[in-house]
């Protein structure tokens, strides 16, 4: 999450929006943004826990937690780029800029 923050002028130059979500309640959500000053939204997928994940076959069932995802959405509601990487991995986002490249939305 530091590493998207500290890039987010670079999803702005390709009109994208940037949202965490876990399965976290929301003041977790207040109290980590606030901790690591986020400037992007986070949202809760806490009620029904899991929903978001499951429907995007992320759910981690075992742990009540959800896989470390990526997804690149387009303006339609397409995925158009989608990574899981290992839980202890950071997956970086290399991946993201060149799927927001891909799209041609940039300026």
């Amino acid at each position: 999450m530091a590493l998207y923050n500290e890039i987010l002028s670079e999803f702005g130059r390709f009109n994208a929006e940037l949202i965490g979500i876990s399965v976290d309640g929301i003041w977790c959500h207040l109290a980590f943004a606030r901790e690591r000053g986020l400037r992007f939204p986070l949202l809760t997928d806490f009620e029904p826990k899991g929903a978001v994940a499951r429907t995007y076959g992320v759910y981690r069932e075992q742990d009540g937690t959800s896989e470390r995802a990526l997804f690149v959405i387009d303006a339609g509601g397409i995925i158009r780029w989608s990574y899981v990487s290992p839980v202890g991995i950071n997956p970086g986002a290399d991946g993201i800029i060149r799927a927001l490249e891909a799209l041609g939305t940039g300026h």
